[in-house]
């Protein structure tokens, strides 16, 4: 299958994506971890977690996402390639400053089932946040973390979701998504 590329990040963009997009949590692993078990302890329909060292901190302290979404690298660096307790495991092509009609496909699917998925991504996973508050029902938790300052928890609303709708506009739109 060819890869689409449906949306690529602007200049402007880039810069606001700088900023967390949700709660920034800061601390020790154990202080952020704590916070984030609080967060979703309280009974969210969804966790996911976009980044390598977040996906692999929440596992370590026994938060399971639903959907973890990874590219093997950190800060841009190679990492060993990691695997996580999964039911299914998908691989997409996402290149760096781009959102794929292939990682859109597979992260609403996987939002859309019940199993545990864990998406690997060729290129890069940060953009991918974005869907993931988009197509997670409200109430979900999406977590990645927050380069140098510590991890970011966005509680999807519907207000998040209209945000993402206003970035996923303002991005250049290659190919229309289905």
């Amino acid at each position: 299958m060819e890869m689409r590329v449906a949306y690529k990040v602007t200049p402007e963009l880039r810069v606001k994506f700088k900023e967390p997009f949700g709660v920034l949590i800061g601390g020790s692993f154990d202080e952020t971890m704590a916070k984030i078990e609080a967060i979703v302890a309280s009974k969210h329909p969804r966790i996911v977690s976009v980044g390598d060292r977040v996906t692999r901190n929440l596992h370590d302290h026994g938060i399971i996402p639903q959907l973890s979404v990874i590219d093997n690298k950190c800060m841009r660096r190679k990492l060993p390639p990691q695997s996580f307790k999964a039911d299914k495991v998908v691989h997409v092509d996402n290149p760096h400053g781009t959102i794929t009609e292939e990682a859109i496909l597979a992260i609403r699917e996987a939002l859309e089932g019940n199993q545990q998925v864990h998406i690997v991504v060729d290129g890069e996973e940060d953009l991918l946040t974005l869907v993931a508050v988009l197509y997670a029902p409200e109430g979900s938790v999406v977590v990645y973390g927050q380069p140098f300052k510590g991890v970011v928890a966005v509680t999807v609303t519907s207000e998040k979701k209209a945000e993402v709708v206003g970035f996923l506009k303002a991005m250049e739109v290659v190919r229309k998504a289905k």
